[in-house]
């Protein structure tokens, strides 16, 4: 009659592998938000700023609150293709460097895989493992996945921050027209009078917001980034509000 221990697998005659699977639970990193928290926060912070300073610039010139409005939709509506455009010409610009690196690299491993495992032990050594253990580590990699341990270990290339143009300019383009509608509607409720200092305050609420709650999400000092982001906000609406005063149209 069989024991227990006989009838299944002692914990000493388990693979390996397998104990570790159930044993280990899978890790959720703050890096799995950066495909796109990047993109959504520049987004953010370019409505608010670029429309909020447009807004107060030429409500600071003296002109009507008609005006103001077609002038702050405009720039929403350029501001939101401009940064979906720019976002998916610098992440495929990304993209294709990475593509052509993993291309090289699956060359490489057809031409010469001893070379390329030697270099992936080498690699290895570089992050504190004994050479032999290091040619032992790239040895299994590389009969498991070679070209994967190359990408991720040579290349620096996960999934995780691996570029993604067309996540990158949707959520620019998203954000940029969620973050311009926090002013604009702020300059469409307001009366022209209180319109520079209305939307001024609150957009600078909105991006102390913004950059805590980014902060959060990275993990990132809340205070610090909060500080960051506002003091950029109310120096592009100075600015912007002192060329409007200096060229204004009013009587």
């Amino acid at each position: 009659m069989s024991s227990g221990t006989e009838k299944g697998q002692s914990p000493e005659k388990r693979p390996r592998g397998t104990r570790a699977h159930h044993l280990v639970k899978p890790e959720h990193h703050r890096m799995q938000h950066v495909s796109w928290l990047r993109a959504a926060v520049l987004g953010a912070n370019d409505g608010i700023v670029s429309t909020a300073s447009l807004i107060v610039g030429v409500a600071a010139a003296g002109t009507g609150q008609s005006g103001v409005l077609l002038a702050g939709v405009a720039a929403a509506a350029a501001g939101a293709m401009s940064m979906a455009a720019g976002e998916y010409v610098s992440v495929s610009s990304q993209a294709d460097v990475e593509r052509a690196d993993i291309e090289r690299e699956r060359i490489e491993l057809d031409i010469d895989g001893e070379r390329e495992q030697l270099e992936l032990a080498a690699i290895y050594v570089q992050r504190g493992l004994d050479f032999a253990l290091a040619r032992q580590v790239a040895a299994q990699l590389t009969a498991h996945d070679a070209l994967g341990a190359h990408i991720r270990d040579e290349l620096g290339i996960s999934h995780t921050v691996q570029a993604q143009p067309i996540t990158a300019a949707l959520a620019s383009a998203a954000s940029f027209m969620v973050g311009a509608a926090l002013p604009l509607l702020t300059a469409w409720l307001m009366p022209v009078s209180n319109l520079i200092a209305v939307v001024s305050v609150l957009s600078l609420l909105f991006l102390a917001a913004l950059g805590a709650m980014a902060a959060r999400v990275g993990g990132a000092p809340i205070l610090a980034a909060t500080m960051r982001v506002t003091f950029w906000g109310a120096l592009a609406m100075a600015i912007t509000a002192g060329v409007g005063s200096l060229f204004g149209i009013a009587a």
